[in-house]
């Protein structure tokens, strides 16, 4: 069997540009129960979120609605948009029907946009 994390063209890892670990940590924590690991004052790496990442607050890149959208699966979209605003999300598109599925994206307490979608 091959070892998928490390294959070839494959996701390996997501990072977000960060202005606030605590928070960051606290509202994806809170959201979707991921766990971290802090790498020094200005890096945490994500747990449990099914691909391995990190929250950068040193980096120069600014966090924006602007670039690649990272996109969470759900099982139960209501109850996901129901956690993200518990813990703080802003909902920046409420959830929309498309072919195959629904979505709604949301900004997180360092302004990157993602969204969350499940299947028809």
């Amino acid at each position: 069997m091959s070892d998928l994390k490390n294959a070839h063209h494959h996701f390996h890892y997501i990072e977000l540009p960060a202005t606030d670990l605590a928070a960051m940590k606290a509202f994806y924590g809170e959201a979707f129960d991921w766990t971290f690991q802090d790498w020094g004052d200005t890096y945490v790496a994500i747990q449990g979120a099914g691909v391995d990442g990190g929250f950068d607050a040193e980096s120069e890149r600014k966090p924006s609605t602007n670039g690649a959208l990272v996109i969470l699966y759900s099982k139960d979209l209501e109850k996901s948009l129901s956690a993200v605003e518990k813990a703080g999300g802003k909902i920046s598109i409420v959830p929309f029907a498309f072919p195959g599925g629904r979505r709604f994206h949301f900004i997180d307490p360092s302004g990157n946009e993602l969204a969350i979608w499940t299947e028809a």
